[in-house]
Formats: C-alpha cells, structure tokens, sequence
C-alpha cells in the first residue's frame, strides 16, 4: 500500500452490515486492487477478518503516526 494511500477508513453506512459494521467506526483497510475496481474496499471488520463492502459506506482518514502506531499496537494486542 502507498503511503499516501487511507491505511484506516471510518464507517458512514452499514446497511445490510449492521453486525460486521459499526457506524463512525474507524476500520484498517487491506490493500486490494482488484476490489477497488468494483468500487469495493477490504476492511478488517467486526469479526476481525478482512472482507469486501462497498466503498461508498467508508470515509478515507489520515491519521497521525503516532495515532496510527498506537492504533495498531491496540489491534495486535486485541488479537492475541
């Protein structure tokens, strides 16, 4: 993934998702070209596996590093 790429997206709808999405959520994308040309994005969702929504349910965000680090120490430490 670029590094000017959206490493992290925030849920704006979930219709049709509400047990995988959570809406204002902030989502770790995974990168994926092939979904992105069907207008699809790769997030890892509420079951904690990467999965294909549409790409209009997310809103791109940057984060700081040091938020970005802190983020996904969190995410590595809530998989163990």
């Amino acid at each position: 993934m670029k590094r000017n790429e959206a490493r992290f997206v925030v849920c704006v709808k979930n219709k049709g998702y509400a047990a995988s999405l959570e809406l204002r959520k902030l989502y770790q994308v995974v990168s994926d070209t092939s979904a992105s040309k069907l207008d699809q994005i790769r997030v890892i969702d509420e079951s904690g596996e990467d999965y294909l929504y549409p790409e209009e349910y997310f809103v791109p965000v940057q984060l700081p590093q040091s938020a970005e680090k802190a983020v996904r120490r969190a995410a590595a430490s809530e998989a163990r």
